[in-house]
């Protein structure tokens, strides 16, 4: 099997659960700054100890999940498996705890954050601004579609690697849940 099908040379890609659009339309759009999201993710994994490197990894699969949702048209939606390639509450939920946990052990900041104080700290900051900028495009894509999680999963996601981002200046590792 080729990795090339020249099936997208005339300016089209394919979805999933079939049917063709053009690649410059709302959901390649969204689902391809999904995917610099998950890559961005990977600089930030491959640079990291084994408790943030599996915390990204979980995000990183979750952000399949909401690339599949975005790559798949809206008349197919009802393919979708809730968790597996469609976004469901317990993903958010995940999110919120995991936001909580910083919080309380953290805080929140108390002024503006200039991104750069630890470079893998800057890195996760970079995939949070990729990920405001999906979560922009979903909801150009999904406008209408009240049923949909992308946006909501999305938003908190670029809340969780704020925190993420400042509890790794402070030496906060997710899986200890304490600053060193």
């Amino acid at each position: 099997m080729r990795i090339y099908t020249r099936r997208g040379d005339d300016g089209t890609t394919g979805l999933f659960h079939g049917g063709r659009v053009g690649k410059d339309s709302s959901g390649p759009e969204a689902y391809g700054t999904v995917d610099e999201a998950v890559s961005a993710l990977g600089v930030v994994r491959a640079q990291t100890e084994a408790e943030l490197a599996e915390a990204v990894l979980e995000v990183q699969r979750d952000l399949f999940v909401v690339a599949a949702e975005l790559a798949t048209g809206p008349d197919r939606r009802d393919l979708l498996e809730s968790g597996v390639s469609r976004v469901d509450a317990p993903m958010i939920d995940r999110l919120e705890i995991r936001i909580d946990q910083i919080d309380a052990e953290v805080g929140m900041p108390t002024e503006f954050i200039v991104p750069g104080g630890e470079p893998i700290a800057a890195a996760i900051d970079v995939a949070r601004t990729i990920v405001r900028r999906a979560e922009r495009r979903a909801v150009s894509h999904l406008a209408g579609e009240s049923d949909s999680l992308v946006v909501p999963y999305l938003n908190r996601l670029a809340d969780y690697l704020y925190m993420l981002a400042r509890a790794v200046e402070r030496e906060w590792t997710p899986a200890r849940g304490e600053t060193t």
